[in-house]
């Protein structure tokens, strides 16, 4: 049977996918969606892999980690009002991005050199069966769990908000140890985000083929952010794992 005629409900595996006639150019596409996403990971991939090598020589990460994170932060807030500027501002996106998950993810490659590929492959397992999962309708994204993953995530970046701004007075909180709360956390966190994916999905399944072009870009950054997270949070109970034992 051609791939052309299986059909399905989830964006990535519709026939649209394989057949772009079916579409205007002038709406959201997924085959747009996916180029966009590649180019912005192999953005990312190659600041990350400068700043290892910079890392080696003895060049700190803290600027580049510091400068991209708060360079990311602000360009989110600018998309998130800004959407029609989203086609601008999302490549500015990543490349912020790639300076903090570069500067983020060098302490690991330099002490634990295996680790980073680890936390890709996880990230990229991790994908799928999410994309499965929602495929399969194994499970449903319902306005209950999305009320729900919104409610967690928030919860999550406020504790770390929290925890960030006390680091400045030298207050140390206990998601940065290695304590098993600490890890118990990380591994919340790491579900909570992985959950964040059904939202990537339901929302390109929802707005396809309908909503304008620019939107493309607003699937993008929603999906790469959540892949970062979710990429960040393994790294970081990995390094805690390799720590503690």
């Amino acid at each position: 049977m051609s791939l052309r005629n299986f059909k399905t409900s989830n964006p990535v595996f519709n026939s649209y996918f394989w057949d772009d006639r079916k579409s205007s150019a002038k709406t959201m596409s997924v085959g747009g969606i996916f180029i966009k996403s590649m180019f912005g990971i192999l953005i990312i991939a190659a600041i990350t892999a400068y700043l290892w090598k910079l890392n080696e020589t003895g060049t700190s990460m803290k600027w580049y980690t510091l400068g991209g994170m708060l360079g990311a932060v602000v360009i989110s807030v600018l998309i998130s009002v800004r959407k029609n500027w989203a086609h601008i501002l999302v490549p500015l996106y990543v490349i912020a991005k790639g300076f903090f998950l570069g500067g983020f993810s060098a302490y690991a490659h330099r002490n634990f050199p295996e680790l980073p590929y680890q936390a890709i492959g996880v990230t990229i397992v991790t994908f799928f069966v999410m994309l499965l999962l929602y495929q399969l309708r194994i499970i449903v994204v319902t306005k209950k769990l999305r009320s729900v993953i919104i409610t967690a995530t928030i919860s999550i970046m406020v504790v770390y908000l929290i925890s960030w701004i006390l680091s400045f007075f030298s207050i140390k909180t206990y998601i940065w140890g290695t304590s098993w709360f600490a890890i118990a956390f990380n591994v919340l966190a790491a579900i909570v985000a992985s959950f964040a994916l059904l939202l990537d999905f339901d929302y390109i399944e929802r707005y396809k083929n309908r909503a304008p072009k620019y939107k493309e870009w607003l699937a993008t950054w929603g999906l790469l952010a959540t892949l970062i997270w979710l990429y960040i949070e393994v790294l970081r109970l990995m390094q805690k794992f390799a720590i503690r034992f």
